[in-house]
C-alpha cells in the first residue's frame, strides 16, 4: 500500500520502519519541523514535508500518530479532497468519531506498547487493537496490523479508552516509580542499577501469577511502623510522600478486598 506518515515521534518511527518492512511504500513524512520530517523519511523512504496541504493525495491510506489534541486540527485539512482514502489514527484514547464528516472512510491501528527512536522493535508480538467505520476500511486497517503483527484484536474506541488507562498504569505509572527510586537512590550515592534484577524479577513473575498474587511488602502485611518510617523519610518531598502513603493505602485496601494477607 501506499502510505502518508503524518508525525514523526517514536511511534511514526518505529511504525514506519515495520510498515516499510512489510512491503509498503511510505511515499511521505509530514511533521511541523523540516528536521524530523526529514530524519524520518532518510529512514524509511518518501519525501519529508512539513505544510499540511503539500501532503501527497496519491496514497491509499493516511497514518495520523501526533499527540491527542493535535489529531482533531489535522484531520479537516488532510481529508478535504481525498475522498476515497483511508485514513487511520493511532491513539489508544481519541475516538474513531473524530474523522466523522470529514472522511468517507476511516479508522484506528493502535499499537499498545512504550516506543523511543533510539530503539527500534520487533512488532511481532505487539498487540493491536483495529477498528473501522466500514467494511472497506476494517479491511484496510486489518489487513495492515495483520502484515506485522501476530497478535491483532478488534477492539471498539470505548473500549481502547479503558485499555489505554490500563496500559498508563502498567507502563508510564511504573515507570515514574523507577524515576523516584533513581532519585531517593541517587541522594545516597547508590546506583539505580542494583534495582535491576528486583526490576526484572517483578515483571516476570507476572507473566506466571496474578499481579494481586505476586504483590509483596510493608502495604500487604499493613505495617503500619514500616509505612510510618518511609512516608517520613520523603517529608521534603510532598508528591513522592502523597504518592507512598496513596500507593501504601490502595495496596492494603486491595488485599484486604480479596481476603489476603501476607
Amino acid at each position: 500500500m501506499k502510505i502518508v506518515l503524518i508525525g514523526a515521534g517514536n511511534l511514526s518511527t518505529n511504525l514506519g520502519k515495520a510498515l516499510l518492512d512489510a512491503g509498503n511504500d511510505i511515499l511521505q513524512v509530514y511533521s511541523r519541523t523540516f528536521e524530523s520530517a526529514s530524519a524520518l523519511a532518510n529512514f524509511v523512504g518518501g519525501a519529508p514535508v512539513t505544510n499540511i496541504d503539500s501532503v501527497t493525495k496519491e496514497a491509499d491510506v493516511y497514518v495520523i500518530s501526533v499527540k491527542d489534541s493535535a489529531i482533531a486540527e489535522i484531520v479537516p485539512v488532510l481529508c478535504k479532497g481525498r475522498g476515497e482514502k483511508v485514513f487511520l489514527h493511532t491513539s489508544g484514547s481519541v475516538s474513531l468519531d473524530v474523522f466523522k464528516g470529514m472522511a468517507l472512510h476511516y479508522g484506528v491501528l493502535y499499537p499498545m506498547q512504550t516506543f523511543s527512536k533510539s530503539k527500534l522493535l520487533n512488532f511481532k508480538n505487539i498487540p493491536f487493537f483495529v477498528e473501522g467505520n466500514d467494511d472497506y476500511s476494517f479491511e484496510t486497517v486489518h489487513h495492515l496490523a495483520d502484515s506485522i503483527s501476530e497478535n491483532v484484536h478488534i477492539l471498539s474506541s470505548e473500549a481502547r479508552k479503558h485499555l489505554h488507562l490500563a496500559a498508563v498504569f502498567a507502563c508510564n505509572f511504573v515507570n515514574h516509580c523507577y524515576e523516584i527510586s533513581s532519585e531517593i537512590l541517587a541522594k545516597h550515592n547508590i546506583p539505580f542499577d542494583v534495582m535491576l534484577p528486583l526490576i526484572d524479577e517483578t515483571a516476570n513473575k507476572v507473566h506466571q501469577m496474578k499481579p494481586d498474587e505476586a504483590q509483596t511488602g510493608p502495604a500487604v502485611r499493613y505495617d503500619q511502623n514500616i509505612i510510618r518510617m518511609q512516608s517520613d523519610l520523603l517529608r521534603e518531598n510532598p508528591i513522592f510522600k502523597q504518592i507512598y502513603e496513596c500507593m501504601s493505602l490502595s495496596i492494603h485496601y486491595v488485599t484486604q478486598k480479596k481476603g489476603g494477607n501476607e
